[in-house]
């Protein structure tokens, strides 16, 4: 074709994994084999100038978009460059490439010496220096390296989410009793695990879990595993595996158990034995060991160092207890020879003394003060004996004139009131049931004591009791009648 356009198809170079597609067009004047030729019986043609030549190889490689894989050697993206200049290569060549960088930030791929890519690009000349370089426009890694990436992404993903954070992870309990191992029920690691424990702790008891942890279904399978080891009543979990390729290692990059250990009730310690890689469970785990061992080794103190820590701690504690108690009898000490324990007259000597001279002085003021008050109280009684009878003889003289007119104002008092009540006890004895009686009436009262003034009621054979003048007769009715208009009543039974 004249303007260099072609077909394209995929070879392998034997020189290793540099895969390429190349053009089957030629140019003008090119042969297939890439030497300089022309038709049978062509006229030949003017030669070039470097320029025009240049321009003619230009666009003949631009008009071909190639995808290759070859290995980063050299990268040089400094600041202020507008685009990434870098090198890859295979056993047998090298390619200088180009990047602007808007496509490589677009990429989302930091390129580094040593990492295996794939690029999408054309060839172009650089025609003032007559340089070929590859135009990339876009690269991602290939093979184990696309892997690394989307691990790498889930990676900050996770981190940005806090999952990894220092402060969120948990202490391994320091002698758990339970400890519940998560790993594949065949191979060494299991029984690596379980013989680390007996060794280093055998009273812990240990709660199995076998998963796969290799494959598509391992994430899932080591998720329940998880739950079952929480659900068994563990205090720590081992989650390890031995080693292998970055490949076999992906289960432990799956994001649901990345959350599904981040969300574990007790803490989680992974033992995966790839020591040159970290795998997501490693990063959101709460202690990552390099090897399966080295997990059991983490949760379960050993045997003999944690004896040792005992009797330390014992000694020390003892020492400290001795020293206790040396410096406790060294302080009761000195406090009892204290002349305020050792004499306890001495503590209050002084007071005592003054109390004894007070009561001295009290005694003698009290003497005198009674001395005194005893010589007032005779003079005093002799006053009175001799000012006592001429009081009594005119106060005897003065009661007898108050008692003659007392006497006197009685009886006139009692003149009037004799009078009044002469006549009010007469009109008293006219109303006297005693005068009624003497007069021949009679009261009658039945058993409960009341009068009886109407023989209703009454019945023959009740007791009455008739209240005469001079006492009482206790009577038995034989008869009721009645007396005025109404007939006699019939007797009652």
């Amino acid at each position: 074709m004249s303007n260099g356009a072609g077909t394209f198809s995929e070879a392998q170079s034997s020189g290793g994994p540099y895969r390429y597609a190349v053009s089957g067009a030629t140019g003008p004047g090119v042969t297939a084999d890439g030497s300089a030729g022309q038709p049978a019986g062509a006229a030949r043609q003017a030669p070039l100038s470097v320029s025009a030549a240049l321009s003619l190889a230009k666009g003949a490689l631009e008009g071909v978009t190639v995808r290759l894989v070859g290995e980063v050697s050299e990268v040089s993206n400094k600041p202020g460059y507008k685009a990434v200049y870098f090198t890859v290569k295979d056993a047998s060549a090298a390619l200088p490439c180009m990047m602007w960088n808007n496509r490589y930030r677009s990429a989302g791929v930091e390129l580094r010496v040593g990492m295996l890519v794939e690029l999408a690009g054309r060839f172009t000349l650089y025609a003032a220096k007559g340089r070929m370089n590859f135009d990339v426009f876009s690269i991602s890694l290939a093979g184990e390296g696309n892997l690394r990436l989307q691990v790498a992404n889930l990676a900050r993903k996770l981190q940005a989410e806090g999952l990894m954070d220092p402060a969120r992870k948990r202490p391994v309990p320091v002698l758990p009793q339970r400890v519940g191992i998560v790993t594949s029920p065949r191979g060494a690691v299991v029984h690596d695990m379980l013989r680390t424990l007996r060794r280093r702790c055998p009273m812990t008891e240990a709660v199995v879990a076998g998963v796969p942890v290799e494959g598509a279904n391992a994430p899932l399978a080591m998720i329940e595993g998880l739950r079952a080891v929480v659900a068994a009543g563990v205090e720590v979990i081992l989650l390890g595996r031995g080693g292998g390729s970055f490949e076999d290692l992906m289960p432990f990059n799956d994001e649901r158990l990345a959350r599904t250990i981040a969300a574990c009730p007790v803490p989680i310690v992974t033992g995966i034995g790839h020591e040159p890689d970290v795998t997501i469970a490693d990063m959101v785990a709460d202690i990552r060991a390099s090897t399966p061992t080295g997990a059991a080794e983490a949760v379960v103190p050993d045997r003999a160092a944690l004896a040792a820590t005992i009797d330390a701690r014992q000694a020390s504690l003892a020492m400290a207890l001795a020293r206790r108690l040396d410096g406790e009898r060294h302080r009761l000490e000195a406090l009892a020879s204290r002349p305020a324990l050792s004499d306890p007259q001495s503590l209050f000597s002084e007071e005592a003394l003054t109390l004894d001279l007070a009561d001295a002085r009290i005694r003698r003021v009290a003497a005198r003060e009674n001395e005194r008050r005893a010589s007032e109280l005779s003079q005093a009684a002799a006053r009175l004996e001799l000012a006592l009878p001429r009081a009594l003889d005119r106060d005897r003289a003065g009661l007898e004139r108050l008692a003659d007119r007392a006497l006197q104002a009685g009886r006139t008092l009692l003149d009037a009131y004799g009078a009044q009540l002469a006549l009010a006890a007469s009109r008293l004895d006219d109303l006297s049931p005693l005068a009624v009686l003497a007069r021949g009436y009679a009261v009658a009262r039945d058993e409960k004591g009341h009068i009886m003034k109407s023989v209703e009621g009454a019945r023959s054979g009740d007791a009455v009791t008739v209240m005469l003048e001079d006492g009482t007769l206790a009577c038995t009715v034989d008869a009721v009648e009645r007396t005025g208009r109404r007939a006699a009543l019939p007797e009652r039974s």
